[in-house]
């Protein structure tokens, strides 16, 4: 049986490092999309699933981040 590989997020990178990178995945989407819109193929067009969900998770990381951080400063 396969297993997927997912990419992994660690709790050590900032909100800042987490902001760069939801918006270089944004950056790379956009990317497949024109291409789709250009050549209406795409080579691998699973790329374009696993690049919103490894977005998703440097959103749910982020969120993450964010809540525990004013946590903190309501305490």
């Amino acid at each position: 049986m396969a297993t997927k590989k997912k990419a992994k997020l660690e709790n050590d990178h900032s909100v800042k490092s987490l902001k760069e990178a939801a918006a270089q995945f944004d950056r790379e989407i956009f990317m497949i999309r024109n291409e789709l819109a250009w050549n209406r193929k795409l080579e691998k067009p699973h790329r374009l699933r696993e690049k919103r969900k490894e977005k998703a998770r440097v959103l749910t990381m982020l969120t993450i981040k964010e809540r525990s951080q004013a946590k903190v400063k309501e305490a």
